[in-house]
């Protein structure tokens, strides 16, 4: 039993990746479609994060009330109604009102099963849980590549909602099996009183965490926005193979957290921080050294995907230790949110800086972020521990 339901557990891992690039995937088509400009995904994107960031705060409450795995299970149903209704929607306000379910499901999901995750299984798991995570974003732009080789944009979409149905009846059927994991430390589904925002933040080392949880996501955001846009500025390399390489930060970042499942529990949460972070901070180092072959830039790419894999996991399987089991709901649930804020407004800072200053200045961006994220997880995980002792 205790395998088959970290195999659902991965599942519904993957139905919340599943979705994350497939706006990407179709928008070129789906604007045109809409009658829009290209830059309206924005507005879809925002709705999305900011839907995504209440969901993830109102988590405890939730997930003190009915359980994880209830919580799960509406939140996948929300998410598979919602990619339905992009699919059906024929005006660019629909896909606007449809963004709203669909966030307020991803955020749910993510902070109630990284919690849940963190508390019952070891730091191996958590990798390769956020590993199933990329499967899922790797997927489905084939999938809507292929809906639009072959039907439209609105096949994609129907697409992995019919998917996203699917594990939810899987889902559905395994709710006996998350029984297997009372303990008494975690009180979800009791009722009990939650910690709250005010009452999380005034446990010592959690601002500090939120921060850094901030700064790795602002780094690894605008990565995965503006590394094939560097690439064709600063390196003179052509769109296509730029778009290739820039692709290959999903592939290390997923293959990263793989083969950190391999050797975090022997190296610890806080040695992976340190650890992926370095390796980063290499990658972020060749694809700035203009002295280099182009060709390190673009390893440089894979490089970097390899060393964020292990960070934003880590944090999460940490919180428990850190803060305690019975409050890891509560500092999940805004980490998530603090995840969500930095993806979400620091690749456009960055876009409105690259305007005036140049792209070459990617690298001292993403770099400063990762610095950051060392210095305020470890000044965080250190005022934890003098609070434990």
């Amino acid at each position: 039993m205790y395998t088959l339901l970290l195999a659902v557990i991965y599942l519904a891992f993957i139905s919340l990746g599943l979705p994350d690039s497939l706006l990407g995937a179709g928008w070129p088509v789906m604007h045109t479609f809409f009658g829009v400009p290209l830059p309206a995904a924005g507005v879809v994107s925002m709705t999305i994060s900011g839907c995504t960031v209440i969901s993830s705060l109102a988590s405890e409450r939730m997930t003190r009330r009915f359980g994880t795995s209830r919580v799960t299970l509406a939140s996948v149903l929300l998410t598979a109604a919602a990619l339905l209704g992009f699919s059906c929607s024929g005006m660019f306000l629909q896909v606007c009102l449809w963004a709203v379910p669909y966030g307020l499901g991803a955020g749910s999901i993510d902070a109630a099963l990284n919690n849940y995750v963190a508390l019952h299984y070891t730091s191996r798991h958590m990798s390769w849980l956020h590993c199933f995570w990329g499967v899922g974003t790797i997927v489905s732009p084939y999938i809507m590549s292929w809906a639009l080789t072959h039907a439209s944009w609105q096949t994609g979409y129907r697409t992995v909602s019919v998917i996203q149905f699917a594990i939810a009846l899987a889902l559905a059927a395994s709710l006996p099996l998350w029984r297997i994991h009372r303990a008494p430390a975690s009180p979800e589904g009791s009722g009990a009183k939650p910690v709250g925002l005010a009452g999380a933040l005034r446990i010592r080392g959690v601002a500090q965490v939120l921060l850094g949880f901030f700064c790795y996501c602002a780094a690894e955001a605008t990565c995965m926005l503006w590394t094939a846009s560097y690439l064709i500025g600063t390196r003179g390399v052509s769109a296509e193979r730029a778009a290739a390489f820039a692709s290959l930060f999903f592939i290390g970042i997923t293959a990263g957290r793989f083969l950190s499942g391999l050797i975090s529990d022997r190296v610890g949460d806080r040695g992976m921080i340190r650890l992926g972070a370095a390796v980063a901070a290499a990658g972020v180092c060749m694809t700035a050294l203009t002295r280099l072959p182009v060709e390190a830039a673009l390893a440089g790419c894979v490089v970097i995907g390899l060393g964020c894999a292990p960070i934003y996991p880590s944090i999460i399987h940490a919180t428990p230790a850190n803060f305690g089991a019975d409050r890891s709901q509560a500092v999940i649930g805004m980490q998530m949110a603090s995840a969500y804020t930095g993806s979400t407004f620091m690749p456009p800072l960055f876009g409105v800086l690259s305007a005036r200053l140049g792209l070459q200045l990617m690298p001292a961006f993403v770099g400063l972020f990762l610095v950051l994220t060392v210095i305020l997880t470890e000044a965080g995980f250190r005022l934890a521990g003098q609070t434990r002792k």
